[in-house]
């Protein structure tokens, strides 16, 4: 959960490197990175995670940081708390992100489900600001019911249509805080798991059998979505980006209900991930229009993704199958992608049972540490009572280098890909 943010990433670089490019912008790749700040672009302010534009997903990645941070014992400094409190609109809605937080959200401000889904998650973990965190979270809890749509799910902005990543990522913050997903039901009765069901392919759909979709095409039709699947596949399960692995090992099945569950359909969607990264390890990124097969790259935020809801679903060999991968293939994904990579693949190593501290030679918690203010405490710090380094500055100024020009296109170019669960901006995703 969801990432760098995919659709936050995409219309950043719209707005800050692909200005005047005629045609749609299709959603990339969930943990893809946010963009390099421009001259119109926002300061990126004190307290925050990151040094790039934050003005697509500034809340999102704030809160994957703290919520990586939580699984390996670190608390984020006072400062950055404040900062995602100040980010939250009276109504208990967050929206992207905000530069001016000295009055309420303006009228007219977009309001975000992702973001408030993630920083709900996020701000259960830590333990600085206590009276106000207690109450942010309440009253985004409040304001996520309030917003449900009447099939039961939630869109990405209040009053869009249903999504199976917005849905699955309110599901899982809810659970994460105590809530029972199952009886948050719409005016109508719909639970968010009728919702999710509406988003699931059957098993003898070819191809993508057991997947699920992010919204159904103009003409009803279900296309299957990697993404979507992974967020599907935790939110059925009932379970949240902070969940322990299951042991031990689960066969993958795909099983067609005559009364399909929530449940049944998420292990469906875990069956169709367990057999997408059982020949390479990992998941790939959809061919750009016109190319061929072979021309698709690996897609490392939603491999870590799959990763992460494998693990939860009790398979333990498809899930260390893909981190072997990332393992090896994962550095520089996460160094351009800053804090939200970073937390995307400790929350996947958490869950999957690796070693985020020693993951393919690097210290992911160290990494993603600098990225931000020195946090308040460390396991290390906590033990000895020392003072680590703070490589906050350094981390910044590697992070504002620019990305691929590959990644630039396959943003503008690739239709179809979801809404990314966890992450950057993976983790939600904008749909355009």
């Amino acid at each position: 959960m969801t990432t760098v943010r995919r659709g936050a990433t995409a219309l950043a670089a719209a707005a800050v490197l692909l200005a005047g490019v005629a045609g749609a912008v299709a959603p990339a790749a969930h943990a893809a990175p946010s963009p390099a700040p421009s001259p119109s672009a926002p300061a990126v302010p004190a307290g925050l995670y990151g040094a790039k534009d934050p003005t697509y997903d500034g809340v999102w990645r704030q809160s994957l940081a703290f919520m990586a941070q939580q699984a390996t014992g670190v608390e984020p400094a006072e400062q950055s708390v404040a900062w995602l409190l100040d980010q939250q609109c009276d109504n208990g809605g967050f929206p992207s992100f905000r530069a001016d937080t000295a009055g309420d959200c303006p009228a007219g401000k977009p309001l975000d489900t992702n973001a408030t889904a993630v920083a709900l998650q996020a701000l259960k973990g830590v333990d600085s600001h206590e009276d106000r965190t207690r109450q942010a979270r309440a009253d985004a809890t409040a304001w996520l019911k309030l917003v449900q749509n009447h099939d039961g799910g939630w869109g990405y902005n209040p009053g869009s249509p249903s999504d199976a990543n917005s849905t699955a990522l309110v599901v899982s913050a809810l659970a994460a805080v105590g809530e029972k997903p199952g009886s948050v039901r719409a005016a109508g009765g719909k639970s968010p798991y009728d919702a999710l069901l509406t988003f699931a392919l059957p098993c003898s759909a070819k191809p993508g059998g057991g997947a699920f979709a992010y919204q159904p095409e103009k003409d009803g039709t279900l296309r299957a979505n990697d993404d979507a699947t992974a967020a599907a596949v935790l939110a059925g399960l009932g379970k949240h980006a902070l969940v322990r692995g299951v042991t031990p090992d689960q066969e993958p099945t795909c099983v067609d209900a005559a009364k399909p569950t929530a449940e049944r359909a998420a292990r469906n969607g875990a069956a169709h991930l367990a057999a997408a990264v059982a020949k390479t390890g990992h998941l790939d990124l959809p061919p750009m229009p016109g190319a061929s097969a072979t021309a698709a790259r690996p897609d490392v935020g939603n491999t870590a993704d799959a990763a992460l809801s494998l693990a939860a679903a009790g398979h333990r060999d498809a899930a260390a199958r893909a981190m072997t991968w990332l393992e090896g293939n994962s550095a520089a994904w996460a160094k351009e992608g800053g804090p939200a990579a970073y937390a995307q693949l400790i929350l996947a190593a958490h869950t999957a049972g690796a070693d985020p501290r020693a993951f393919g030679g690097a210290d992911l918690v160290a990494q993603l540490n600098a990225t931000g203010p020195k946090p308040a405490s460390t396991p290390d710090t906590r033990d000895q009572g020392g003072d680590e380094q703070d490589g906050t500055e350094q981390a910044k100024k590697e992070e504002e280098s620019g990305f691929p020009v590959w990644l630039l296109v396959s943003v503008f170019l690739v239709a179809g890909i979801g809404v990314g669960f966890l992450l950057s901006g993976r983790g939600g995703k904008r749909k355009p």
